[in-house]
């Protein structure tokens, strides 16, 4: 144990000796490492945070297609899923979007009847009556209004529309309500212009859970324009998309990964004079070809772990304290109402080792390696070179 001790504290010194050498790889070697990792802790915290909203999302959805796009559905398809057996409380919706041309932002607007569960009121209370909305946080700061002031907007006709604000909310994210403007549902009905009979889409509870497939199908053979879509569907829409938002992202950002395969091919195609002198030197005093594997060996973990760690930690502070700046433009989406959440860190275990494995492991390879082939040679041939 002594022995290998040893062997540690030389490693150590050597790194200290040649210590702005081994800085330049260290800074290039963690920001490495914080850019695969903030991408992936960023899309991954998205996901989970996405899939614990929409657990409490609607077991199907129904929408009408016409020529493959979203149309109005018509309201007497309830009688028609009420015809289904294990279905339970259906519920037509009427929403749209608005773009708000003095913000440059597009809204949600809902229409409600009563009261939703899953919303934690911040100021006032849901619209009691006609003309009366309640804004999400993010329209709220658009606008610059809270609760007794007033919203205008413009309606299908093209008039503007005064609402007053009754009450301002948030949810367990802001995800859900950042862009929302609740209303009641007869002033959304007008204000977009819905024909008489036509909702946006209708919600179905499912009682069985296994069955949502099974009424899906049966819905769709009784109404061949209707679209049935689950909850798991949005769930895997979702993932999806995260997915191939942090894969562009990782694209990128390939520089930083061809500047690390870079730095990695340097170091394995071959030793600097000082290192293979510093290797004979160390056989010509008895040191065995064990001994020198194992001092780079250290030398690389030591730099290894180190670079490792402090990407890790500078990614987490990045994406789980400053909100990823740099990248959650780009993951969240398109929207100029950017949720200003503050994301609960979700770390996958399995992204961590992977990042690990893709990243030290090489790295060591690339130390050892040119190490061995310099200390199986003879040493005066070594400190000659």
């Amino acid at each position: 144990m002594i022995r290998h001790l040893k062997i540690l504290e030389h490693a150590l010194s050597t790194i200290v000796r040649r210590k702005y050498k081994n800085f330049a790889v260290i800074v290039v070697y963690s920001f490495t490492i914080m850019v695969l990792a903030s991408i992936l802790f960023l899309s991954h915290s998205l996901k989970t945070e996405a899939a614990n909203i929409l657990s409490q999302a609607p077991d199907l959805i129904v929408q009408r297609t016409m020529a493959g796009r979203h149309e109005l559905v018509p309201e007497n398809y309830v009688e028609v899923i009420k015809g289904n057996r294990g279905v339970g409380k259906i519920t037509p919706r009427y929403w749209g979007y608005y773009y708000d041309a003095l913000t440059g932002s597009n809204y949600t607007i809902l229409g409600v009847t009563g009261a939703l569960p899953e919303m934690e009121m911040v100021e006032g209370a849901l619209p009691s009556r006609s003309g009366e909305c309640v804004v999400g946080e993010g329209v709220a700061r658009a606008r610059r209004i809270g609760v007794g002031d007033e919203l205008i907007l413009v309606n299908s006709q093209g008039l503007g529309q005064v609402f007053e604000v009754a009450g301002k909310f948030t949810a367990a994210s802001d995800i859900l309500t950042n862009d929302l403007i609740i209303l009641g549902e007869r002033d959304v009905i007008d204000f977009f212009g819905f024909p008489q009979g036509r909702a946006t889409d209708i919600t179905v509870e499912i009682r069985n859970p296994s069955e949502v497939q099974n009424i899906a199908g049966r819905i769709k053979r009784d109404l061949p324009d209707a679209r049935p879509i689950t909850k798991q569907e949005i769930i895997r829409t979702y993932d999806a998309v995260f997915n191939w938002r942090s894969g562009m992202m990782l694209t990128i950002f390939s520089a930083a990964l061809v500047s690390f395969c870079i730095l990695a091919w340097d170091k394995a195609t071959g030793l600097s004079g000082e290192e293979k002198s510093e290797i004979g030197i160390l056989k010509a005093i008895g040191w065995d070809t064990s001994d020198i594997l194992e001092l780079k060996f250290w030398e690389g973990l030591v730099i290894s772990l180190t670079s490792f760690l402090l990407g890790l930690i500078a990614a987490f502070v990045h994406v789980f304290y400053f909100g990823a700046t740099i990248l959650a433009p780009v993951i969240k989406g398109w929207s100029v109402l950017f949720p200003s959440f503050k994301l609960i860190p979700f770390v996958n275990l399995y992204q961590v080792f992977v990042i690990g494995f893709l990243t030290v492991i090489p790295y060591i390879a690339s130390t050892v390696i040119p190490s061995w082939k310099a200390a199986i040679a003879d040493p005066e041939s070594v400190m000659r070179s």
